[in-house]
């Protein structure tokens, strides 16, 4: 077993009482891995044979994998088809009730796994803004939505308060899977014990405190706002919860009827009695390093009306027009290309808020470039896209996927013009072809050499 912080031990035996042995034996086992099958790509997982996968019971679309499959390096996995999550992590949307046509903001969002989880629930409908405060990590959030072929959603790199101040009452469904002291990753994560201090718990706790009260400001009046973590702390978890609902009568916890653990309970007699109903995944009593959630329903007014406008949809005419000859030879369905940054056109979602003065990361669907008095499609609209969608489909073997990947000359096989390049039905990318050779066009920073 590692060494674990005597404070944290302690204070987890004074939360867990007669499970505090069980729970310390969970980390002698090895950790637990799971991956969600992406249903924007996939339809089921016949995709996976090759794969020893077990249901995750709490999640329709997340199975255990075997950790010698390794699947985070296989062709599938460079496609999209599924992301690598942790098992308990994936419980938290799945207790959001999202629906395809909701507004939904995940505020602290990367590296992506809620919001590309929260994507598949939208279908490609409503809007979906995905927020992470520190650049490098918004990047990196930006590449797994890309990867993900997920089309609706914008990334933005702010500030919850700088956010709140522009989107004041606008989103069905907010997800706060707030930065925490981290205990849940313990045993997968030898950094997280090293940077443990009840110190640093307590700042932790502020944090949430403060990213709550912004975050409130942009839900609607019957909106539903989850919060999550990935610790044990009680003072992270059950007491945020108890503090957030003293300061604001407008919510109640919602059950979301969950087979999990619900949460404890804090000591003393002053504690708010709905912090039964929220929930815990503890790794001694599911298979799961462990999670923190609690389903928060507004049923009161917003404190303040919505304030924000719509962004102008503005695009180059020029660049319109050669995309919408590229996509008529080239594609069986239709984009909207709504906005243009330089000679980059977008499809950008319905009911996207004003992004000027913010820091923008993506907005929407790339749909390509204009240069030179023609368009080329982008990487991310081959990731977005399903072969029956596409007049013309490279479908590759596993050898030459692993080819394509890494950037070399394929075989087009009578094959003429744009084509997308795919393995067992999921979009790897585009190629040009000539009939005889199909020039790869997968991105060189992408390219497995």
């Amino acid at each position: 077993m590692q060494k674990l912080p005597q404070e944290f031990l302690s204070r987890m035996k004074n939360t867990l009482g007669d499970e505090y042995d069980a729970f310390l034996d969970s980390y002698d086992r090895d950790k637990i891995q799971g991956l969600r099958i992406n249903t924007l790509k996939c339809e089921g997982k016949a995709a996976f044979d090759e794969y020893r996968l077990r249901a995750i019971p709490w999640c329709g679309s997340g199975y255990y994998f075997n950790a010698d499959d390794r699947p985070g390096k296989s062709v599938l996995h460079e496609g999209g088809a599924f992301y690598i999550q942790e098992p308990s992590a994936m419980a938290v949307v799945e207790s959001m009730d999202v629906k395809s046509g909701d507004s939904v903001l995940d505020l602290c969002a990367a590296p992506g796994g809620k919001s590309s989880q929260i994507a598949c629930k939208l279908q490609g409908g409503g809007l979906l803004v995905s927020n992470e405060i520190i650049p490098s990590r918004a990047k990196i959030l930006s590449q797994n939505i890309e990867r993900m072929g997920v089309k609706n959603c914008i990334v933005l790199n702010q500030s919850p308060d700088s956010l709140s101040n522009r989107l004041n009452g606008v989103f069905d469904k907010i997800l706060v899977d707030a930065p925490c002291s981290g205990e849940g990753m313990f045993r997968k994560n030898l950094l997280a014990v090293d940077e443990w201090s009840l110190e640093n718990v307590d700042n932790c706790k502020q944090r949430q405190l403060d990213i709550l009260a912004e975050a409130v400001k942009m839900l609607k009046s019957d909106g539903v706002m989850v919060y999550s973590t990935c610790t044990f702390s009680k003072q992270e978890n059950e007491e945020v919860i108890d503090e957030f609902l003293q300061t604001n009568e407008d919510f109640e916890v919602i059950d979301c009827n969950f087979e999990f653990c619900h949460g404890y309970t804090l000591d003393g007699s002053n504690f708010n009695a709905q912090l039964v109903k929220t929930n815990r995944i503890f790794p001694h009593k599911f298979e799961g390093e462990g999670h923190f959630f609690a389903v928060l329903k507004r049923s009161g007014e917003a404190s303040q009306d919505a304030k924000y406008s719509l962004q102008s949809a503005k695009a180059d005419p020029k660049a319109v027009k050669e995309y919408k000859a590229w996509q008529t030879e080239n594609l069986n369905i239709q984009f909207d290309a709504n906005l243009s940054f330089g000679q980059t056109l977008y499809s950008m979602p319905k009911g996207t808020p004003r992004l000027d003065g913010l820091k923008v990361e993506r907005v929407g669907l790339q749909l390509g470039e204009y240069k030179k008095n023609r368009f080329e499609p982008s990487h991310a609209l081959a990731m977005a896209l399903k072969e029956h969608e596409v007049k013309r489909v490279l479908q590759l073997t596993r050898q030459d996927a692993e080819k394509y990947l890494s950037g070399q000359t394929l075989d087009a096989g009578g094959v003429k013009g744009w084509a997308l390049v795919t393995y067992k039905g999921i979009s790897l990318g585009w190629c040009k072809c000539d009939g005889t050779y199909a020039k790869n066009h997968y991105p060189k920073g992408l390219r497995k050499l």
